[in-house]
This record gives structure tokens, C-alpha cells and sequence, in this order.
């Protein structure tokens, strides 16, 4: 009798690719996945059966299972419980409800540079104007670009380009990875100017800058002092120092100090407060915003939008009509304006509901503590039931521990948030930031701190869960707590 040929080679029951590919399951995954990703994945899947890694049998449940975890972008969705409320590596600022559906919204086509009634071309972005203006009466006019760099390099730019900028040698900013705020404006073609010291800047060192600029340019000619590369004084630019703090022996002008000295030279005051405060926060009541210091009077405050504004990542422009139109109307302004959706979930942060890190901000310390304590009660039930039906000795209890949140993202440096943290050991990190869902908590003093400030409460039973599974893999040996 003829063996038949399936037994003799297992690899002709693997199933085809055109079967698989009609399953139910995987026709819906290509929509959202595209028939790139899903041809890829059936055919990795059918290799494992050929090499003998997994049963012919098995290829469409592997399959399935691995359609179930993949997803059209590789950023992975995370639970911020590092209690840090504007975390740069997880993304800033989450988008509130809102703005999510308005991206949802903008996804598509939209009326971005359309009137509908007269089918004529619009202003771009009118609407996450307006919502700017309302929420900051004190501005004239505003502009969106793509983030706060952009800003900063654009307002430089118009004003300086080929000119100089005075800014305060205590000022000279690096943000992460080496980033300097010196080297991105010097890019563009404009000269800083360093004045003062670093802890003691006068407005006298600012009057002297340009009483020197003034004698230089009697004497040699404009022309030749840029040439030379003396350039004349274009704009004054103070920034925030948002991460660092300047303490002791110190003194600086305010902003309607030197403002005043600005307007009387005719150049612009540019301020760069870097958060996104539109308004003052007594909780943060060292933290600059851009309503105070267009009163005391800026020409024109800069902004981030996904810091304490708590929206997508943007550069917000606010100030005087004049200097607006001057840096919309320059070429610059092309190339890092802001696309449709960002400008529809800025507009949706600013008009509808509270963002998430206003909330986080805001959050009772007491609240939390009772969240946290249900928390750690759920997991202590949950491990304990476990471990009877498991035969499992009693497991490592998680413990609540008084922690203080940070804003993080460069504002309110050196400012705690009070609040409660569960502490677990540190073994647990690792396996909760890489499991489903990614948890990333903060590791100190040998523990696993989970502070609740940014996670929203109906994902508190998926991190109860999250935690069980992880405490079962672990000893009582890990518990350096």
C-alpha cells in the first residue's frame, strides 16, 4: 500500500497561504495591519511548521495569536506610573478624550484651509487660534508651529538673522541629549551675544550691550560690523531655565524692565517660557506664563504645547499683532508650520474638558492614597488566592509608601507633588515594563514604585492584574524591600 505523502512529509499539511489568508481573522487584519504586514506574518508563520518549530496543525492558531499582538505602528501603548506628569520619553502630555477624537476627526479630509459657505481658501488653522486667544486675552495675535524649537528658531530668525540676540549667559540652556538652544539659533545665521554673569545679570549689562553696539556702528557702518561679525542687536531673548535652578548670591531684570529697554531701542522682547502655562498656577507659583509676561511687556512668549498645556506636541507664538505677522509672513514660517492634526487637537485641549496632566496636577493626595491602598488590597487578595490554588507558598505584599510626583518636561523644577506609591521589588520593573499591558513605574532605593497620579482609574484592575501574574514569577529572595 502507497504510504500517503502527508505522513511521510508533514510539511505538505501546512496549510496555504491562500487559506489562510481567507480566514475571517486575518481578511479583517488586513485593513488595519495592510497586506504587507499580514503576507509577512503567514508566511513567518509557516516557516516555523517547515522547520518543525511548531505542528502543521498549530500555524493558524500562531498565526491568529500573532495578529492579535501586532499593531500597525511600533510604538507601544504604556501606564505612566512613574508619577512623573510631563514624561519626555513616554511622550509628554497625553491628549485628553477630546483631542483624541478630534484627530479622529481631522484624519481625513477637512475644511483646514476652507470656507465652507463661500467655497473659498481660509486662514489656516483659524479655529486653534481663536482657541488660543480666548484662553490668553492678554495676546494680540498667535501662531502655531510644529514645536517650541521651531518657535524659538523662527522668532530669532525674523527678528536677528544676520543682526544679533542678547540673552544672559545664566540662560544658555542645554536641554536632553546635548541639545542646545545657543546652537540651534546660531544655526540660522544669528549672533548671541552673552551678557551679565551666571548668577547676577543687571539691566545695565544690557544697556552697555547696546551703547557699544551703538559706538561700534557710528564708527565703522553697519555693513562692515556684520561683516567682521559685529553685528548690530536684533532682539532680546530671555529663556526659562526649566531644568536647573540658579540659587544664593543672584539677581536678574524683570521682564517689564526689559522691556522697557527694548521698546525705547525699538528691537522685540522675546520671551521663551518653554511649559505652556497660559495663565499663572498657584501650585507652581515660580513657573513663568505667557498672560503675565505679555503684561509686563513681551513683544512675543513662546510656548510648548504638550508640556503643561497638556496638548500635542506645538510651538505656541502669543504677543503683539505686529510681530505675528512679521513671523507668519517670513519664509521660515512655511517650513515649520503645524499640520492639521495638531492644530485640531490643540483647539480640541483648549476648549473642550480638562487634559489629563491638569488633572494629575491637581489630584488630592488623599485620593490617591485611598486609590493606591485599594490597589495594593486587590493585589494582596488576588496573590493570596493564587497561591492557594497553586500550592504556592504566600507571595511577596505589596506595601503603600508616601512618594512625590514630579511635572517633569522641564517645568516645576524642584517642586513635589505629594502623593503614595505601591512599592514592589525591584525584580518587577523589568517584567511589568515589557508586559501587556506596559507598566513603567520608577525604580529607587532598590524597590519598584507604581504611583497612580497618571494612570487613569479604570486601568487601576489592569495593573492589579499585571502585578499578580508578576509576583508569582518571583521569589521571596527578590524582595529587597
Amino acid at each position: 500500500m502507497a504510504q500517503n505523502p502527508e505522513a511521510a512529509d508533514p510539511r505538505r499539511r501546512i496549510p496555504r497561504t491562500d487559506a489562510l489568508l481567507a480566514l475571517p481573522q486575518v481578511t479583517a487584519a488586513l485593513a488595519s495591519l495592510g497586506e504587507g504586514v499580514v503576507k509577512g506574518l503567514v508566511r513567518a508563520t509557516q516557516d516555523r511548521a517547515r522547520s518543525g518549530e511548531i505542528a502543521p496543525e498549530a500555524v493558524q492558531t500562531e498565526l491568529l495569536a500573532a495578529l492579535g499582538t501586532q499593531r500597525a505602528s511600533s510604538l507601544t501603548p504604556v501606564l505612566n506610573a512613574s508619577g512623573v506628569l510631563v514624561h519626555t520619553n513616554l511622550g509628554r502630555a497625553p491628549l485628553s478624550e477630546a483631542a483624541q477624537a478630534a484627530l479622529v476627526d481631522a484624519a481625513g479630509y477637512t475644511d483646514l484651509e476652507f470656507d465652507l459657505v463661500s467655497g473659498t481658501r481660509s486662514r489656516r488653522g483659524a479655529g486653534a487660534r481663536a482657541a488660543l486667544l480666548a484662553s490668553c486675552p492678554a495676546a494680540e495675535d498667535a501662531l502655531i508651529v510644529n514645536n517650541g524649537a521651531a518657535a524659538l528658531l523662527l522668532a530669532t530668525t525674523a527678528y536677528a538673522q544676520d543682526a544679533s540676540v542678547l540673552l544672559s549667559r545664566g540662560e544658555f540652556v542645554e536641554i536632553g541629549a546635548g541639545f542646545r538652544l545657543s546652537d540651534l539659533i546660531e544655526s540660522a545665521g544669528v549672533g548671541l551675544t552673552e551678557v551679565g554673569t551666571t548668577n547676577r545679570t543687571h539691566l545695565s549689562d544690557y544697556s552697555r550691550e547696546f551703547e557699544r553696539a551703538d559706538a561700534a556702528a557710528e564708527g565703522a557702518g553697519v555693513a562692515y560690523l556684520r561683516a567682521v561679525g559685529a553685528p548690530p542687536i536684533g532682539a532680546v531673548l530671555t529663556v526659562h531655565r526649566s531644568n536647573f535652578r540658579i540659587d544664593g548670591f543672584t539677581a536678574e531684570p524683570t521682564i517689564a524692565e526689559l522691556a522697557a529697554l527694548c521698546h525705547d531701542r525699538d528691537v522685540p522682547l522675546i520671551v521663551d517660557l518653554g511649559s505652556g502655562l497660559l495663565e499663572p498656577e498657584p501650585l507652581l507659583p515660580e513657573e513663568p506664563d505667557a498672560a503675565s509676561a505679555l503684561a509686563a511687556g513681551a513683544d512675543v512668549v513662546i510656548a510648548s504645547g504638550d508640556k503643561l498645556l497638556g496638548g500635542p506636541q506645538a510651538g505656541i507664538l502669543l504677543g503683539r499683532a505686529d510681530v505675528i505677522a512679521t513671523l507668519s509672513r517670513h519664509p521660515m514660517a512655511r517650513a515649520v508650520r503645524a499640520d492639521k492634526l495638531t492644530l485640531a487637537a490643540l483647539e480640541a485641549t483648549l476648549t473642550a474638558g480638562e487634559p489629563p496632566v491638569h488633572a494629575a496636577l491637581h489630584l488630592d493626595p488623599e485620593v490617591l492614597r485611598l486609590r493606591t491602598e485599594r490597589l495594593a488590597a486587590t493585589v494582596e487578595a488576588q496573590v493570596a488566592t493564587r497561591a492557594d490554588q497553586e500550592e504556592h507558598p504566600r507571595l511577596i505584599a505589596a506595601t503603600v509608601v508616601p512618594h512625590a510626583g514630579r511635572v517633569g518636561g522641564g517645568g516645576g523644577t524642584g517642586v513635589d507633588l505629594p502623593g503614595w506609591a505601591l512599592a514592589l521589588p525591584e525584580a518587577a520593573a523589568a517584567p511589568l515594563r515589557t508586559g501587556t499591558p506596559a507598566i513603567v513605574g520608577r525604580v529607587h532605593e532598590g524597590r519598584c514604585l507604581l504611583d497612580l497620579r497618571c494612570v487613569p482609574e479604570h486601568r487601576d484592575v489592569d495593573i492589579a492584574t499585571a502585578i499578580v501574574d508578576v509576583l508569582a514569577d518571583l521569589t521571596p529572595e527578590a524582595d529587597s524591600r
